[in-house]
C-alpha cells in the first residue's frame, strides 16, 4: 500500500487501507468497524464511497484503528479537514498543511506541483513570458509583468517552474516550456486553486478596463435567456473555442506580449423562471 503522505483523499485512504487488508487475510467491513468502535458495520464503507463524513472524534478511532502513528495521524486529521472545510480559504490552510508534512519526510504529493502553479496568477504569465524574453534578468521580467511585481517574486516562481518541471533551461541558461499549455486534468485538490486563480484574473482584467488602452484590449458580453440544455450546448461550444484559441497561438512559436482570456458564463437569476404564476 502507497505512503499515507501521497494521498490527498482520507475516503481513498480508507479504501485502499480496506482493500490491501482484505487481500492479505478474510478482513471484513464489520472486523474493520469493530477495530475502530463503530456499530454499524457499513459506516466505514459508507465513508469510503463518500456517503459519511468522519467527525473530529471519529477521525481519532478510524486513525487508530489503521494503526497510524505520530506523523501519520496527523496527516489523515488534516485530509479529513480538507474534506470537511467549507471555504476555499479553509481548504488551502489544510492542503499546505498536508504539503508541508509531505516535504518534511522527503514524500511528494502528486497534485502538489499543480496546486502551486494554478494558485498565482505569476505562474502563469512567466511560464509564458520568459521563453519569450531570452536572457533576461528576473529585474526586466518583473517590469515586463502587468500587474507590477517584484524581482524576487519572479526568481521564486521561476525556480519553482523548473523544479515542478513546467519550465527548463538550456545550456545557454533561456527557459524553454516543457509542454505547450498546461491543463487542470481531474484533480481533486487543484481546483481548489484554480477558483482563487479565476478571482485574480478576474481582478486583474477590472485594472485593464481603466489601466489599458482600448486598442489592446478587448471586452464584450452577452446576456441569454436559456433552458439547461442550452446550458450545455453552449459550454461544449465554449470548451471547442478555447482549443481553437490555442491551436492559434501555438501556430507561431514566437511571442509578442502574454495575454489572458476570460471566459465566464454564468447565472444572472437565482431559479428557474419557466414556472407558471
Amino acid at each position: 500500500m502507497k505512503d499515507i503522505l501521497t494521498y490527498t483523499s482520507y475516503r481513498q485512504y480508507i479504501a485502499d487501507y480496506y482493500a490491501d487488508k482484505k487481500a492479505k487475510s478474510a478482513f471484513t467491513w464489520q472486523d474493520f468497524a469493530d477495530e475502530a468502535g463503530f456499530s454499524s458495520r457499513v459506516y466505514l464503507k459508507y465513508v469510503s464511497e463518500g456517503r459519511f463524513n468522519l467527525s473530529e472524534e471519529a477521525t481519532i478511532r478510524v486513525a487508530k484503528a489503521m494503526h497510524l502513528v505520530d506523523y501519520e495521524r496527523e496527516f489523515f486529521a488534516e485530509m479529513v479537514k480538507f474534506d470537511n472545510a467549507k471555504t476555499d480559504a479553509d481548504k488551502k490552510t489544510h492542503f499546505k498543511k498536508m504539503l508541508s508534512m509531505a516535504e518534511a519526510h522527503k514524500a511528494k504529493i502528486l497534485e502538489g506541483d499543480a496546486f502551486r502553479y494554478f494558485e498565482s496568477w505569476k505562474h502563469q504569465v512567466l511560464r509564458e513570458l520568459a521563453p519569450a524574453m531570452p536572457g533576461a534578468k528576473p529585474l526586466a521580467l518583473a517590469h515586463a509583468c502587468r500587474p507590477d511585481i517584484t524581482a524576487a517574486e519572479v526568481t521564486v516562481a521561476l525556480n519553482f517552474l523548473v523544479k515542478a518541471g513546467l519550465l527548463k533551461k538550456d545550456e545557454q541558461g533561456r527557459y524553454i516550456q516543457t509542454d505547450t499549455y498546461v491543463s487542470t486534468g481531474p484533480m481533486d485538490v487543484t481546483p481548489v486553486a484554480v477558483r482563487g486563480l479565476h478571482r485574480q484574473m478576474g481582478e486583474i482584467a477590472l485594472e485593464a478596463i481603466e489601466g489599458v488602452p482600448q486598442d489592446q484590449r478587448h471586452f464584450s458580453g452577452l446576456t441569454l435567456g436559456i433552458t439547461r440544455d442550452a446550458y450545455g450546448e453552449i459550454v461544449q461550444k465554449i470548451a471547442e473555442f478555447r482549443k481553437e484559441l490555442v491551436a492559434i497561438a501555438t501556430r507561431d512559436s514566437a511571442t509578442d506580449e502574454v495575454y489572458r482570456l476570460n471566459v465566464q458564463f454564468f447565472p444572472m437569476t437565482k431559479k428557474s423562471i419557466n414556472k407558471k404564476g
